[in-house]
């Protein structure tokens, strides 16, 4: 493979198993395949000639970020080569009177904040894994998070894209004006791709002002009900509501066992609990009583039980690492199936009483796990196998979970992925549940622009 290693140096085309086997593997550890080969370009040139070499010897191309997926999508497939963004994280220029901000595909998300950040702009993605994940990744996902209530998907912070096609050619469309009604707006087609259809190299990104003030609560709530109820009236409260985050008591109280540092906001003797902030741009705008009169108001109501108000950066810092810490904390517990589905958020209720009903009547012993942005009805929901179950075991018990899940919300008018993308665990799903006529058409983009199938295969399309 010398003519890869002459474009990006020998140090940065790794053949070697032990070298290439971490780029193989996703966060859960649940899929591994070690690639033929990895290489680690410095700069796009560089990936429009790999991407030369590569159609001309006919291989096929995975790209790799921060592989904090949880869907398979940087896990090779067969033979393939592994581009891997790593080496590519410059930050290319920051406007805050634009709002914008251009990075290449390796940046890491949180480094793209913190550099909005001494621009004195907010880029409002904000997630576990934004610790590693990459631009690139996040953009190849769609991915959400916790401020997508207010900020949106990753699609909607996207102001332009570079993109190598597969042939090598170079889409430069890195566009920073709001309005741009020149026919198609090709970017779409690339976010929540996956890698199937070229490569991001870089991307435009939406800023936002500086949020100088923020007040955040940890509330008990006896219902899902309730909790849209008081959702409704914080979304009416006079203030920026940038996230209202909803979480089962199990969840929650595995989180304060098996990590660090935490302790109950307020005595879990409820069901559920959620997890609220309101923000201003202006530093002097006065959220304390905002929130509490909203608070007291919605205590009067009966649509909550209890709630503690984070009297300190501390505590409210506190509050989220708990929130971002539910994945690693759960899993201590036990392997678990888990879901990614959207639904209408008027339809969370009826769905999660759907999901617990079905759960109870096929899988008695497990316990079902829910969390997430009840905002947006992306509320992530797993089945956890009692304690000391072996994770291949219960895959072989519960593993029809994923599916059913995924039923009942598309059902009741949702996603069976709503921010983690399909990679390669949720093809099954879009040969059963994504609408013919939207497959169909996605078949014909992908054979226009990828002809040989060599891009990211066996990912986000099932064979058609």
């Amino acid at each position: 493979m010398d003519g890869f290693a002459a474009i990006v140096g020998p140090r940065h085309c790794l053949t070697e198993p032990a070298d290439t086997a971490f780029y193989g593997e996703d966060w859960r550890g649940s899929l591994r395949a070690t690639p033929a080969m990895v290489l680690r370009p410095a700069d796009t040139a560089e990936v429009a000639a790999i991407m030369v070499e590569a159609a001309a010897r006919g291989l096929s191309v995975v790209p790799a970020g921060g592989r904090t997926g949880l869907a398979g999508g940087t896990v090779p497939i067969g033979p393939s080569v592994t581009i891997s963004m790593e080496r590519m994280n410059r930050i290319r220029a920051v406007d805050p009177v634009d709002m914008s901000i251009t990075v290449d595909a390796g940046c890491i998300v949180e480094s793209v904040a913190n550099a909005a950040a001494e621009a004195d702009r907010l880029f409002p993605l904000n997630f576990g894994a934004q610790g590693s994940a990459h631009i690139g990744g996040v953009i190849s996902t769609n991915a959400g998070g916790i401020r997508a209530l207010r900020y949106g998907t990753v699609r909607d912070l996207v102001l332009g894209l570079e993109i190598v096609l597969p042939d090598g050619r170079v889409l430069d469309d890195l566009r920073r004006v709001r309005k741009d009604n020149t026919g198609y707006a090709l970017r779409h087609l690339f976010i929540g791709a996956e890698g199937t259809l070229g490569l991001v190299t870089a991307a435009t990104l939406k800023l936002y002002p500086a949020l100088r003030v923020r007040e955040t609560a940890f509330v008990a709530v006896e219902t899902p009900a309730d909790a849209l109820r008081l959702l409704g009236r914080m979304q009416g409260c006079g203030a920026e509501l940038v996230a209202f985050e909803f979480c089962g008591r199990r969840t929650i109280a595995l989180t304060i066992q098996n990590g660090h540092g935490f302790r109950e906001p307020v005595p879990l003797t409820t069901p559920w609990y959620c997890i609220i902030e309101i923000a201003a741009a202006h530093a002097a705008a006065q959220l304390r009583p905002i929130l509490e009169d909203n608070l007291a108001a919605a205590l009067e109501a009966d649509e909550c039980v209890d709630a503690m108000i984070a009297e300190s950066e501390d505590t409210r810092a506190m509050l989220w690492r708990m929130r971002e810490s539910t994945p690693d904390c759960t899993k201590q517990e036990g392997p678990a199936i888990a879901t990614d589905t959207a639904v209408p958020v008027s339809a969370v209720p009826a769905f999660l009483d759907q999901v617990h009903a079905m759960s109870a009547a096929r899988w008695p012993e497990g316990h079902v796990m829910c969390i997430g942005h009840l905002g947006d009805g992306n509320i992530h929901i797993s089945l956890q196998a009692p304690k000391g179950t072996a994770r291949e075991a219960w895959v072989q018990r519960a593993g029809g979970f994923d599916d059913a899940v995924a039923e009942l919300a598309v059902a009741a008018g949702g996603s069976f992925s709503a921010e983690h993308g399909i990679g390669q665990t949720k093809v099954k799903s879009m040969a059963a549940l994504k609408n013919p006529v939207a497959l169909s058409l996605m078949h014909a983009i992908k054979s226009t622009l990828d002809p040989d199938l060599r891009m990211n295969p066996g990912k986000v399309l099932p064979p058609g």
